[in-house]
């Protein structure tokens, strides 16, 4: 269950929850209060006030706002990265590889919850720790597609990585483009679309080893 789905409704003040409940549903009144009016203008009082609690229990769990807003991303851009990983090894055919993975990105910006604004829109990417992380779940995931592609077509290393992090970068301002637009084009078709787009390219590079193709 994500943070979100803990605080579907303010939760009546003076309710006892054990540890680990308290934390998540904090988490999930500060990803809505966050999501919703961007870290600058979001209140620690905000996000009590939507968790139900008083401020001295937030602070119990988060020293401060920045403490809420960092769980928040260490949690949602590893579970981008775990969606990247897992689409890569759900077959070895690499044309539907690639689909998996450009659907990972459509998946996660679709979220109700709305946390691919925390990573990849966040108004706080001056600050050295949120830069870090966006940084390192686009590095991460470029890593996983990297070494799908350097297995498979025998390129360097470095040659790999550019390839893969153009797959993702496109996978990413796509599926953001995508959301923007109300979504005017059905998913399946618009990761179809975007399939298309990206295995015209990747294919082109020949298996190692191989004189046939992806």
């Amino acid at each position: 269950m994500t943070a979100i789905e803990q605080t579907d409704a303010v939760r009546p003040r003076g309710t006892r929850l054990p540890r680990r409940a308290r934390r998540n549903q904090l988490l999930g009144a500060a990803q809505e209060v966050f999501v919703a009016q961007g870290y600058h203008a979001a209140a620690m009082d905000d996000i009590a006030e939507r968790a139900g609690v008083s401020k001295p229990v937030l602070y119990q769990h988060f020293p401060g706002k920045l403490d809420l807003y960092l769980a928040l991303l260490d949690q949602h851009c590893e579970a981008l990265i775990q969606s990247v990983r897992h689409a890569l090894a759900s077959t070895s055919d690499n044309k539907q590889r690639v689909r998996a993975t450009m659907d990972a990105y459509f998946a996660y910006v679709e979220d109700d919850g709305g946390a691919f604004r925390l990573v990849f829109e966040s108004d706080l990417t001056n600050e050295p720790a949120v830069r870090e992380r966006v940084d390192k779940v686009t590095n991460d995931c470029a890593e996983a597609i990297c070494d799908v592609i350097a297995e498979d077509t025998g390129l360097s290393r470095a040659e790999s990585t550019l390839l893969a992090s153009g797959l993702g970068g496109l996978a990413q301002v796509v599926a953001r483009s995508w959301l923007h637009s109300d979504r005017s084009v059905p998913r399946d078709q618009a990761v179809q679309l975007l399939t298309s787009l990206a295995w015209r390219g990747i294919a082109g590079f020949p298996l190692h080893g191989s004189d046939q193709q992806h």
